[in-house]
This record gives C-alpha cells, structure tokens and sequence, in this order.
C-alpha cells in the first residue's frame, strides 16, 4: 500500500476558465523558457487549450488541454515538460494494510484500559499529533539513553504509532486507537542506537513495576545469557507476555530475547502475506505480522514520503532513510554503480544501481559530481524501499525504486524527472520491530476482553487461531501463522479460561 499525505495546493481553487474546454479536457501544469509565456500561450490558445492560472515566479501555467493539444504542446520547443495538474486534498486519516490485516477493525477497543503495554524501545515523541493524547507515561534508562518523551531515531514512535495511534481523522490509526490502552515507555536506545542486555532486563523490570501486562521489544541480539533466560522466565511466571522481534537478518540464527521460550517471537510478513525476505526463520518463531512498508509515525516532521514522476507519470519510489527533504526537476544522468564522483551528473539527477558500496557512498559521489538528486534502483526483485544512510549526512533527496523502474529510466534519461521528498511526521518502515507491535497491541487487545485470562491462555489463543500460512501446521518462517484478533477473541468466549498460568 502506497500512500501519500497531501497538502491543500492553490492550484485547487476555482478559477473562472474562458473557452471551449471540455469536461474531457485534462489540467495540466506547463513549464515553459523564460521569457515565453506569451508564445506558448498563444501556441495553446490555437489548439484549442485554455490557461487556467499562471504561475510567473516558476515560468508555468497551469492549463486545460485536450489529448491533441497535449501531444502537440509536447513538441513545442519553448516547452521544458507538461505534468498533470493532480489534485491535492486536506490531510487525512490513513488505515496501515496491518490493521484490518490482524483483525483489528472487528475488535473494539473500549475496555482496553485494563491493560498496559510496556514498550522498550527509543522513546516517544509525546507532542506528535497522532500520540499526544494518549495515556502514556514513561521511565528513562539509568545508562544515559535520555528522556523518555523524546526519539533520536524515530524507531519507538513508529512502533507506539502501530499500537496506539489516534483515531483522530489525522495521519494513521493504530490497533487500538480509542487512547483507552495505558502505554509505559521505557527508553534504552539513544543516539548510538544499541543497549546492553542488562540494561534491558532492567528496563523489563521496570516495566513489571509500572503494571505491564505485555512487554514489546522490537530488538534483538546474538548470544543467549542466562540471567536473561531467568528473568524473562520470573516476567512470565508473574503473568507478563513478553513478545519480542524475531530478527532481520534473513537466517535461520536464533535472536534473543525473542528465542527464549519465556518469550513471544514474531516474523514479518508483507501485504500479500508473503514472507519477508530478512525475517529470520527459525523454531522459535510463534507468530507472524505485518512487517513490510508499514506506515506509522515518527517523531513530527522527521519522516519522508516520495514521488517520483517521470514526464508526468508517477513512479512508485521510497525515500532512502536520512534523506533530506526537497524537491528537484530536470534530467537524468547514468551513473552507475556510482563508485567515485559521477561528474557528468552536473545539475542532474544520478540514477545510480544498487550494489558494491554503501548508499550513503552514492549518494555522496553523485553529490560531489555536481548532482541534484539521486534515484538508486535495485540490483534484486521489488521495490528498494529499506536503504538508508546510516549517520551520513547529504543535501540532496535521494529515493530507491525498483529494478524493473529503474532498467525503464536507463531507457529515458532526456526525460523530465521531477522528485519530491517531502517532511512528514509519518514513515513506511519494514522490519520484525514493525511486526512485533501488531502482536503486542493484538495481545492487549484480545486480553481487555477477557481479563481475567492468564498469559498463557492469552499466547495459547493467539497461537490457535492464527491464519496458517506457508507450510500446514507451524513452520519457521510463519510460526503458527498471521495473528488474529477477532478469531482469538471468538475462541476465548466460547472456550473461556481459568486464569492459570
């Protein structure tokens, strides 16, 4: 699912438009050499176009023209390009594919205050639009993580957003998005972006003091240690479900705190089910989610959503993580793999190939050749939409798109290409992080209606009624399957439970 979060355009307002122009004739936005707008204007008005509003400062006008006329205008030389004039729309609510995908929208969420999700992560940004008024409070790290309430990395706040997202006709919705669910943070993560294990069991067991029912943990490490073997197990025997992300790393190595039995592991899935490529499959994984282009927030105005045009025809792109925001038009130029300076890409925009060295080293080289933009495509199937440039900092937007856009754009590099990167305090990220919190705020979910279950009848449900995916009956890369709110809640109502753990 791609979505963007448009702003209100002045090209939307009505204007009175003189001449013939037919309910067929499409609005296009016409960009002409300086110094020209009479002669295109004129060169329009014979085809029987009309100019709608006039944009000077930019050389453009916007226009109404038939499927002749824009042919025609095409060839015109004192034309730069023609884009069509696309609506643009107040910011609205967007429902992330999760959602509805794990249930979700069946369940009500009105008695989730008898619950409390722990999450452990990098913070929470407290004055975001779609978080600020939920009931949160939260615990700083004693290893000098910071404050709770703010997010270096974004990564938190995405994962809050999931769970607990505001139904509040802004941004996204969460899983339970009444503000009814009580949220503890704990933040362990700063801007270094790791934490010690001991510092995350203390970090568990804060959250065990500030009435946790669930734990998440979308993190993970190699190596198992005992003491956190024993004190997930003192969490479970206590009646905390901790769930945990089983890893990115497209193995079958173990992650823990996930692969500890005390603990819930989950796998990511995309929109269509599929398993995603890096998740890691193992026989500890339980459970599976959305886990791919997952739209959520981060913290406001930090989060970048793409397009990418190419003589007016969108193609699908996504912004490379850490990209500053911006927006550039003009040519394409051939890069490659962009290995060293691409110096021919002087006021161009680098199409460059993935591969060899970082995207950050590319982006770089295409900057320090005089490049304005850079589009790296990929070198495998599918969109390139989880490259990013680690602590690198650029001044140009970069976008990754896909192997088969990008094999089409070598074809066309004289083309116009017009790139938007544009802030927003919303992101797709993919990820068994991105996973976890559809389980976790699923867990909570289901729990709120039953109570009075213990943990372990809550994980037993979840684990029945899971839609089986990929081999019958559990495997590891799906677990028991894609969990399911409303089928967990039919299962507890008629089986019911005894509050054993």
């Amino acid at each position: 699912m791609k979505k963007s979060f448009p702003l209100f355009a002045a090209s939307l307002l009505t204007l009175a438009v003189a001449g013939h122009a037919t309910a067929e004739d499409k609005r296009y936005i016409v960009t002409f050499k300086h110094g020209k707008s009479e002669s295109v204007n004129s060169f329009m008005n014979k085809r029987g176009g009309r100019r709608a509003l006039e944009i000077r400062r930019h050389n453009a006008m916007a226009a109404h023209l038939s499927a002749e006329a824009l042919k025609e205008m095409r060839s015109n030389p004192d034309i730069a390009f023609i884009e069509e004039d696309v609506k643009r729309y107040p910011m609205s609510q967007d429902i992330p594919y999760g959602i509805p995908m794990v249930q979700a929208d069946q369940l009500g969420d009105s008695q989730a205050g008898n619950r409390t999700i722990c999450i452990i992560d990098s913070g929470y940004d407290i004055v975001h639009e779609d978080l600020s008024g939920n009931a949160v409070t939260g615990s700083s790290d004693p290893d000098g993580a910071g404050n709770w309430y703010e997010d270096q990395s974004g990564h938190g706040t995405h994962v809050a957003g999931t769970i607990a997202a505001m139904n509040n006709d802004t941004g996204v919705a969460g899983i339970m998005p009444s503000s009814n669910i009580n949220l503890h943070i704990v933040k362990v993560f700063g801007g270094d972006g790791w934490a010690y294990s001991s510092s995350l069991m203390e970090a568990a067991e804060v959250c065990a003091e500030n009435g946790a029912n669930v734990i998440n943990m979308s993190l993970g490490g190699e190596s198992p240690n005992a003491f956190e073997r024993r004190a997930f197990s003192s969490l479970n025997r206590r009646g905390i479900l901790s769930i945990a992300a089983a890893g990115n790393d497209g193995n079958t190595a173990h992650s823990y705190p996930a692969s500890y039995s005390s603990v819930l592991s989950v796998g990511a899935i995309d929109s269509s089910k599929e398993i995603w490529s890096s998740s890691q499959q193992t026989n500890q994984v339980e459970l599976s989610a959305p886990g791919v282009q997952v739209l959520s927030s981060v913290p406001t105005n930090t989060g970048r959503i793409s397009s990418l045009t190419l003589n007016g025809t969108e193609v699908e792109a996504a912004p490379i993580s850490g990209t500053p925001a911006g927006e550039i038009t003009g040519y394409l130029e051939d890069c490659g793999t962009a290995e060293s300076a691409c110096i021919s890409a002087a006021g161009k925009l680098c199409l460059i190939e993935r591969g060899n060295i970082s995207f950050a080293e590319k982006v770089l080289n295409c900057e320090s050749g005089g490049g304005v933009g850079a589009i790296v495509y990929n070198n495998e199937d599918g969109l390139l939409s989880s490259a990013t440039l680690g602590d690198t900092a650029t001044n140009i937007p970069s976008v990754g798109i896909s192997d088969i856009d990008g094999a089409a754009l070598l074809l066309q590099l004289s083309a116009n290409v017009h790139l938007v990167n544009e802030a927003t305090s919303y992101e797709y990220f993919n990820g068994t992080s991105m996973a976890t919190p559809h389980v976790a705020g699923v867990t909570a979910l289901v729990w709120s209606h039953f109570p009075n279950c213990s943990n372990t009848e809550i994980r037993n449900a979840l684990t029945a009624t899971a839609e089986d995916l990929g081999d019958a009956g559990r495997d590891n890369a799906y677990g028991y399957g894609l969990v399911q709110a409303k089928a967990a809640y039919d299962y507890l109502s008629l089986n019911g439970c005894s509050g054993l753990i």
